[in-house]
């Protein structure tokens, strides 16, 4: 056993190290999903690997099933991706015969997953959530006139592939009035996949603010903090590169209260993320919820509420940890970056490198640490040690 790990039953990780660091900074061994050159595969936190380079999720429960049932404990089964999710939750009755699984029900998870479905749920229960129409590009088809305030955007139901082919990195287009989507329309049309055409809240990513809980089997509120967007990439309706913890008893307040209030209306249970986005008059809008582990868990964990290591704890039967924080609440200001994104992110927007640098030197939550470096440097030593003559990587030959 490495050392600092407890004995207990395996967290099994299908995500990435800001999942897998939580898990480990409570003393929780990891079996991990991936390739054997991927960055979770070299954490100190990492007790065993589950080689997966991708492919048929078919053959990756298969995969899961004969792992689990070769445990003398059964695992936790934690997943950071909506399709990691829609997998796990669409095989619950295959995979908790081997696994504890950390999931909402099976029809709320597919809900909140499809943005047209949760659009759906949100208008019946008064949500706030911004007016929204479906589209649906199909050949032949004409952009339809919409019932809605432009300026919008224009998202997938789903991230999907296809998406990526009109979009690249972003999340959605924005569009300023019916010629612009006439426009795209034809460009949509190929991809063949359904969207959303949403009224756009005014404001930088910047006012987007999140609140996470886990909400145990009893219904109560086990564990919470919340959190604000400070770069994305790219800037507009982009993946986040930066953010920060929120007071949850100042600035976070309001986020929070409509957080549990949304999480009680839907019968939530387990972990979620709520997105909103204030706009210029302080109000907040409902952008989308997330029932799943996600990359805040690891920002989470360092600010003093370990969300992971809280589920860990109750579905194995064990104490929940104790608060990093005299009053069990995440410490306002601490800061997570993805280290080369949000380099870009930082550049787009302005910010001078060397502000930029001394702000990542306190930035607690990045990939490279210094009790837990080499799922930062092995990959890039990998690749350089790949590039020398004769084919040398970290010691072992490279076949041509």
């Amino acid at each position: 056993m490495k050392t600092g790990m407890t004995a207990g039953p395996l967290a099994c990780v299908l995500g990435d190290m800001d999942l897998v660091r939580p898990l480990g900074l409570a003393g929780i061994r990891c079996a991990v999903v991936g390739p054997p050159g991927g960055a979770t595969a070299h954490s100190r936190f990492t007790a065993q690997l589950i080689p997966w380079q991708g492919g048929n999720d078919g053959t990756l429960v298969d995969r899961l099933l004969r792992f689990g049932a070769a445990q003398s404990q059964k695992p936790v089964l934690y997943m950071e991706e909506d399709a990691q999710l829609l997998m796990v939750s669409r095989n619950r009755d295959r995979l908790a015969s081997v696994f504890r699984l950390p999931l909402a029900n099976a029809e709320l998870v597919e809900t909140l997953v499809d943005k047209g479905r949760f659009q759906a749920m949100a208008e019946r229960l008064g949500l706030p959530v911004p007016r929204t129409r479906r589209l649906r590009p199909l050949p032949g088809s004409e952009a339809p006139e919409l019932d809605l305030r432009y300026p919008l955007i224009v998202k997938p139901l789903t991230r999907r592939p296809p998406w990526d082919e009109i979009e690249g990195l972003g999340k959605a287009i924005r569009l300023d009035g019916h010629d612009e989507l006439r426009a795209l329309w034809p460009r949509l049309i190929p991809v063949g996949i359904e969207l959303l055409a949403q009224e756009l809240i005014p404001g930088p990513e910047t006012r987007i603010e999140s609140h996470h809980v886990y909400i145990d089997a009893g219904g109560a509120v086990a564990g919470e903090f919340t959190g604000r967007k400070i770069r994305t990439y790219p800037v507009d309706y982009g993946h986040s590169t930066a953010l920060t913890i929120t007071d949850i008893d100042g600035e976070g307040a309001d986020v929070a209260a409509l957080g549990r209030e949304i999480a009680a209306k839907i019968g939530l249970r387990g972990v979620a993320k709520f997105d909103f986005k204030r706009d210029p008059d302080g109000r907040l809008h409902l952008l989308e919820i997330n029932p799943r582990f996600n990359l805040w868990h690891h920002l989470g964990a360092v600010a003093g509420v370990n969300l992971p290591a809280m589920v860990q704890a109750d579905l194995t039967g064990r104490p929940r940890p104790a608060p990093a924080q005299a009053q069990s609440k995440a410490r306002p200001g601490a800061c997570w970056c993805h280290i080369s994104k949000d380099r870009l992110a930082a550049r787009e927007s302005g910010v001078p490198a060397a502000r930029w640098l001394a702000w990542v030197a306190r930035c607690e939550a990045k990939a490279i640490t210094p009790d837990d470096p080499m799922p930062f440097l092995r990959p890039k030593l990998d690749r350089l040690f790949a590039r020398m003559p004769g084919g040398i990587r970290s010691g072992r030959l490279v076949k041509p």
